[in-house]
């Protein structure tokens, strides 16, 4: 895995596409929709709003935002309801005791998403979630990592709103940039063998622009060690662009620690030892949840979520890549993952 000459670069900003009725029935079958009392469009009626700085005083690029008093009380009432459909099934018997403490929105990026802080007045304890404009090829992106990864994704959807859990972890921008430098050499080995896994799920997954502000790392206390994992947050770039490259973390210039890290504490034959491992136990995930994945699947190939071009400059990569025909034929980027995720299964389905 050696470090890139040059930063890989989206050159336009996808836009979002509307949930079929059919990836819709999809959501119902697998619990993932829900009657919300707020849509994403009335959380933009906000009145006033300043800049949220860190720690530091550095712009966050997130604003705080504010509401008219009628409107406030409204808003929080609908927030705390979401957040209680979200972690305990619309149990009402908490909504006393919770409290919208922020109310954030962020211009930077496609979702352009809401980030709602609700506190537990009873014990200080607090818990982020996000509103955002639902986007079919973001829910395609949500539906493979919960599939496809070690991680599980908590979302729900209503008309036109997606409402996501918050991932915990460290972003990792800042991981690489304050706490990488304090690990052993051991944990430095545990992080490269962890990026090699990731770089290889998003690539299988062709969930595109992780760049180290897209993932977090999860810090894990074992009884005798700290475990650590990659994970990614944000799936906007789910199976849109054209270049290979983009689905590969190793290629984006914030990553090129983590990619120096690979190349000074992973040999060659280790690299690949990791990859296949990755590739097996994606193979055997598809395989446990084998009817889920063909019915996503089948209305992933009937759906437009990208250019033509893009699908043809991307099927020619992978065709370069790994040597199959299959790809020569597919259509559209339904038909790219399909034919990406049978291809692993095939060929490592026999040593699970």
């Amino acid at each position: 895995m050696k470090e890139p000459k040059k930063d890989v670069k989206i050159e336009f900003r996808k836009p979002i596409y509307p949930i079929s009725e059919e990836l819709m029935a999809y959501l119902e079958k697998y619990n993932r929709t829900t009657v919300s009392p707020l849509l994403y469009d009335d959380l933009l009626r906000f009145c006033d709003y300043t800049s949220v700085e860190d720690k530091e005083g550095n712009d966050t690029l997130w604003l705080s935002v504010y509401y008219t008093e009628w409107e406030h009380s409204e808003i929080e009432n609908s927030l705390n309801r979401i957040y209680t459909l979200l972690h305990s099934d619309g149990d009402k018997e908490s909504l006393p005791y919770l409290k919208v403490d922020s109310i954030e929105f962020c211009t930077f990026g496609n979702s352009k998403p809401f980030r709602v802080r609700v506190r537990n007045v009873l014990n200080d304890n607090y818990t982020n979630f996000y509103v955002k404009k639902a986007d079919a090829s973001r829910i395609y992106g949500l539906e493979l990592e919960d599939m496809l990864s070690p991680h599980r994704v908590n979302y729900m959807v209503y008309q036109d709103t997606l409402i996501e859990e918050h991932i915990l972890g460290i972003p990792g921008d800042i991981f690489i940039k304050k706490h990488l430098p304090k690990c052993s050499d051991l944990e430095k080995s545990q992080i490269a063998k962890e990026f090699v896994k990731f770089n290889e799920r998003c690539m299988v997954g062709l969930l595109g622009d992780m760049r180290s502000y897209n993932y977090v790392v999860v810090v894990t206390h074992d009884y005798d060690q700290i475990v650590y994992r990659i994970r990614a947050i944000d799936f906007d770039q789910q199976c849109y662009e054209g270049n290979l490259k983009i689905y590969l973390p190793q290629y984006f210039k914030e990553n090129n620690e983590m990619v120096r890290l690979v190349d000074e504490k992973l040999k060659p034959n280790s690299v690949e030892q990791y990859r296949k491992e990755v590739r097996s136990l994606i193979a055997r995930r598809i395989m446990n949840s084998y009817k889920r994945y063909q019915d996503l699947i089948k209305i992933m190939k009937e759906d437009e979520i990208a250019p033509l071009a893009n699908v043809v400059q991307l099927r020619t990569h992978l065709q370069k890549l790994t040597y199959s025909f299959h790809f020569k034929h597919c259509k559209n980027m339904g038909e790219i993952v399909d034919t990406g995720i049978e291809f692993v299964v095939k060929n490592y389905r026999k040593p699970i």
